[in-house]
């Protein structure tokens, strides 16, 4: 990997030296993945199992 692409990327890169992303990202099909040193507050895409569904009011 290059200096350029490396200091581009250094906010995902682990102690490795590797891509690493947020658990919930891991798995995700979105292109919108986080890193693994934020913390998720809020993803317009990720649905738990235990949050309740919004009903649309008419």
């Amino acid at each position: 990997m290059s200096k350029k692409r490396k200091l581009e990327l250094s906010f995902f890169l682990n102690d490795r030296g590797r891509v690493a992303y947020n658990d919930l990202c891991r798995k995700c099909q979105h292109k919108c993945k986080q890193s693994f040193r934020a913390v998720v507050i809020d993803c317009p895409h990720y649905l738990s199992k235990r949050a309740k569904r919004k009903e649309k009011i008419s």
